[in-house]
């Protein structure tokens, strides 16, 4: 499947990329016609400090941020943004200690999303941003930010590196790459997927951490 990979360039930077596969493959909430792959942004140190940069270019204005939430394994990601944000003098925080926190939720054996005692200090009362690898549907933010509240967190804001969504729950999702980026990209509700209709077999089950051939 990977020869067939097409490289896209964020508008902003061209030291900023992504892989896009297509296919025929299912996440966890709709069918897609291609699978972002967005593995070198999440691993590779030079290049998750440009995408912080494009993404703390979203923020404009100026918000209190105490802890960074980090899904589908961007902490490295989030670490640069934190960093990048302050020195734009973009973010503030209420933390004691006068510097972010940067975590990951857990996600148990029923697939709830938890935050385990030691971490919780960095949720509750803290003033949170979500930060996502991608997003189709909307679903991974509403149990993100359900999370967030349940945990006492206060949701501040939204981004996620690629996005088919403009806003969800009230708040803009601020992206690197949208569907626009992607010629042709396209969700589908899995009862209505044109591929599946047809008789073409999915290839992988897909989320933000990366694929699993079927």
């Amino acid at each position: 499947m990977e020869k067939r990979q097409v490289k896209f360039y964020a508008k902003d930077s061209n030291a900023v990329a992504i892989h896009a596969l297509p296919g025929h493959f299912a996440t966890s909430n709709s069918h897609i016609n291609y699978y972002i792959d967005i593995t070198s942004l999440k691993t590779r140190v030079k290049e998750a400090k440009e995408v912080a940069k494009v993404l703390a270019g979203r923020f404009t204005s100026h918000i209190t941020v105490d802890t960074i939430v980090c899904m589908d394994g961007t902490d490295i990601i989030g670490a640069f943004l934190s960093e990048e944000m302050e020195r734009r003098n973009i973010m503030t925080t209420i933390n004691q200690h006068k510097t972010v926190y940067v975590v990951s939720p857990e996600i148990d054996t029923n697939n709830q999303m938890i935050f385990r005692d030691n971490i919780k200090p960095a949720i509750a009362g803290k003033h949170v941003l979500l930060l996502l690898a991608t997003t189709t549907t909307g679903a991974t933010i509403r149990r993100s930010l359900e999370c967030v509240q349940y945990y006492g967190g206060i949701s501040v804001g939204v981004a996620s590196v690629f996005s088919t969504i403009k806003q969800i729950e009230g708040f803009p999702i601020e992206g690197v790459f949208d569907e626009d980026d992607i010629p042709g990209y396209t969700a589908y509700q899995p009862g209505e997927c044109p591929y599946c209709r047809n008789g073409h077999k999915l290839e992988a089950m897909v989320n933000g951490f990366g694929y699993s051939k079927l």
